[in-house]
């Protein structure tokens, strides 16, 4: 026997490899080696910067001292301070929460002395001194030269301070802390605090910042026991080793010692309980180190759905940091005991689903969550959760957070999202979905009322009319065809028609979408360059970035300027125009080619549009353009909000090639790949695919394509034969070439055939 158990683990090995290069992964390949998670940090990206899990309910990093917009993550490149080390961030967002339960280690001194008034605790740190991989992060805190060190689970921290040897050890815990914008609600409603043992501490925080209603509790377990407390209320000190109240902040002094000292963290949104239940069960040892390589672990499973080739070094870094951050939201919402916070403010027991939070839909309905279809079995999840959260708030999401719907931006577009995924053959009870989605034509907020009863928002009744007609547009389309999957006649009649309505804002007269009065007369004086934020018929836009949102309908669209030679013209004018904006114009319009804005999501699938009139090498230049001056692996290599992973998905979805004009009907549209070859790990265990002979810098063009060693000729790809694995082959080249495809062909715009 014992033989048996090296000739089993031998054969295990072996069988693993020719699994993992069956499915297109490379087994020895250190993807998470790829990542540079600082990309982004910069500028205007927000990107989150710490240590998480894919997917986790744990985001552990730094807070910076800074608040305000570009500290939407609690960290931003330009800073050099740290206040804390926080359980919970977003990444990419363009309004700032979270950045709760936030730990940071101090040396004692005279300053500290427990009964004297709240200690500082704050520290400056150098970037030299600073490191950030996948479940990493590590630096070292001028102030008093301590190392320290964050590792996570999915609901769980580690960290790891190292302190100089003759020093005092503490650690702050601030439960005022937080990461707000300037402009925040109340912040702050209330904390608590509790020794549990002597080297066991609880407690929670409750906020209205972004999500009104913010409920997160933890417990906190040391390696060693906890010498002397010191708590705090507003700012002074209390004799009591327990308390509720605003502002409490609690230093925490340990014998000094040669070893580091450990602290392992446990966050829930439902209860203490809770949180040291998930400690348990996550983190039951004290090695910091064998929790690091298996966060690493994990983000090197979820990173090889993709292998992507490149002699480009830059391009595979930027295309496995863009992987990276569309893993980070959705976030893990469920203790490990199933249970989590409702949008009702109940308490619920999830039954045969994972709950999620952080549901950034107004981006990620666009590409997201088409590459979720592809490559993540969590996709009923997500999808569950946003009917769960139609049961408890009795409408379909907007912008879900901690339990809390912020109803930012505009569309419902969770529709979109859960008829996309039904479409596809994803486990979804499609009655209860479409009970769910079609509730969208009894509403009446938000301009939805008028709708209804005219066909189109008046521009003088409700701000953004434009950009709220146009997005609901979308998401009546996405019933219309979850109703003629289902059989519905009527039903789809009925929402295909509303779907149409984008039509009421166009004036033909000068080739843009506009506001229309109640009159029915076009609003005066009108500007396409003019935008001002928050206040006109657009978000974030003007008329030249919002004409092109009918992904739904793009010939629909051709029609309206009368042929496809006035479309494409138009088109062309998009990115030859200035690109000046006036003054008060959003900051989100950014990324600018002509008035084409790649750093906010409505413009990102207009690049794509060429091929519906017959004219796709247009898009090869596009794309490479903005492949190259709107993606860098600078921490300001993000020319916008990454926005919870649309910013990324879209160069993810170009640099293979294809692309989702339409989220709904699974149809994705050629571009100009740069992977030399990629392997995508399907949901479904199978493989695709994609191969570019001769690409090069200049040979940008689309030359031929084969599907299966087969001539290909369609401009686009569907779902339906990706899911089924295969490979594609793009041959490129120098010249524009519209031959290769069939020019008779149209592109679909439904998915009614689907069984």
């Amino acid at each position: 026997m014992r033989f048996f158990y090296p000739f089993c683990f031998i054969t295990f090995c072996c069988f693993f490899y020719a699994c993992s290069v069956a499915d297109g992964r490379d087994p020895k390949k250190d993807y998470a080696a790829f990542v540079d998670p600082l990309i982004g940090s910069g500028g205007h990206g927000h990107v989150f910067v710490g240590a998480s899990v894919p997917h986790g309910m744990v985001q552990l990093g730094p807070n910076n001292a800074s608040k305000g917009w570009d500290w939407c993550s609690g960290y931003h490149d330009s800073d050099s301070t740290i206040v804390g080390f926080a359980h919970t961030h977003l990444s990419g967002t363009g309004i700032a929460d979270l950045g709760d339960i936030a730990f940071m280690p101090i040396v004692s001194d005279e300053r500290s002395a427990p009964g004297s008034d709240y200690v500082r605790h704050i520290s400056t740190f150098s970037k030299q001194n600073q490191i950030v991989e996948p479940g990493y992060y590590s630096v070292k805190l001028n102030e008093h030269q301590i190392h320290a060190e964050l590792t996570s689970t999915e609901r769980a921290g580690f960290q790891r301070y190292t302190y100089p040897q003759t020093a005092i050890p503490s650690v702050v815990i601030d439960l005022d802390e937080g990461v707000k914008s300037l402009e925040a609600r109340k912040g702050t409603l209330g904390a608590g605090f509790r020794l549990v043992n002597d080297s066991t501490i609880a407690g929670y925080r409750l906020s209205d910042e972004w999500a009104t209603d913010h409920k997160v509790y933890f417990t906190a377990v040391f390696s060693r026991p906890v010498k002397a407390l010191q708590l705090y209320k507003e700012g002074k000190p209390v004799s009591s080793v327990s308390d509720t109240g605003l502002h409490i902040q609690v230093k925490l002094d340990f014998a000094k010692s040669a070893e580091p000292l450990l602290v392992k963290t446990g966050i829930s949104y439902v209860s203490e309980e809770g949180a040291s239940a998930n400690l348990s069960q996550e983190i039951p040892h004290w090695n910091f180190d064998e929790l690091r390589t298996a966060a690493k672990a994990k983000w090197n499973e979820s990173l090889s759905t993709i292998d992507f080739q490149s002699a480009d070094t830059a391009a595979v870094k930027i295309f496995y940091t863009s992987l990276y951050h569309t893993l980070i939201a959705p976030s893990l919402f469920s203790d490990v005991d199933g249970r989590y916070r409702g949008a009702d403010g109940a308490i619920h027991q999830a039954k045969d689903f994972t709950p999620y939070t952080t549901f950034s839909l107004w981006d990620t309905y666009r590409a997201v969550h088409p590459l979720y279809t592809l490559i993540d079995k969590k996709v009923p999840d997500y999808v569950n959760t946003l009917l769960s959260l139609y049961d408890q708030q009795k409408s379909m999401p907007v912008w879900s957070l901690v339990g809390n719907e912020t109803n930012c931006m505009v569309g419902r577009h969770s529709i979109p999202v859960v008829v996309d995924a039904a479409l596809k053959g994803f486990p979804i009870d499609k009655q209860r979905a479409f009970k769910a989605v079609s509730s969208l034509e009894k509403m009446d907020e938000a301009g939805l009322n008028h709708v209804r009863t005219q066909q189109y928002i008046p521009a003088d009744k409700e701000p953004w009319s434009v950009a709220k007609g146009l997005e609901y547009a979308i998401d009546d389309y996405a019933i219309a065809e979850l109703a003629a999957n289902l059989g519905y006649t009527a039903e789809e009649d009925k929402f295909r028609g509303r779907s149409r309505n984008y039509q009421q804002y166009f004036d033909a007269s000068t080739g843009f979408m506009r506001g229309k009065l109640s009159s029915g007369k076009w609003r005066a004086n009108f500007n396409p360059f003019h935008s001002i934020h928050l206040e006109d018929d657009y978000v974030e836009g003007n008329a030249w970035q919002y004409t092109w949102l009918v992904p739904h309908d793009v010939y629909g669209l051709i029609g309206l300027f009368g042929e496809k030679k006035r479309f494409t013209n138009k088109l062309d004018s998009l990115f030859t125009v200035s690109s000046e904006l006036n003054e008060g114009a959003s900051v989100d319009i950014s990324g600018m080619i002509g008035q084409y804005a790649h750093g906010n999501e409505p413009s990102h699938h207009i690049l794509y549009l060429y091929a519906y009139a017959g004219e796709q090498s247009k898009t090869a230049g596009l794309v490479r353009n903005v492949f190259k001056e709107f993606y860098t692996t600078r921490p300001d290599g993000l020319i916008g909000n990454e926005d919870c992973g649309q910013m990324s998905a879209w160069y993810i979805f170009s640099s293979l090639g294809f692309y989702p004009v339409n989220p709904v009907n699974g149809i994705f549209v050629f571009g100009s790949p740069i992977a030399d070859k990629a392997s995508i790990r399907l949901q479904n265990g199978k493989t695709f695919e994609v191969i570019t002979q001769h690409n090069s810098a200049e040979n940008i063009y689309i030359q031929t394509v084969s599907l299966n060693g087969m001539g290909y000729r369609k401009p686009y790809i569907n779902y339906d034969t990706i899911v089924k694995g295969g490979t594609l082959v793009f041959k490129m080249g120098n010249k524009p070439s519209d031959s290769w495809y069939d020019q008779q062909i149209r592109i679909p715009e439904s998915n009614q055939a689907r069984p």
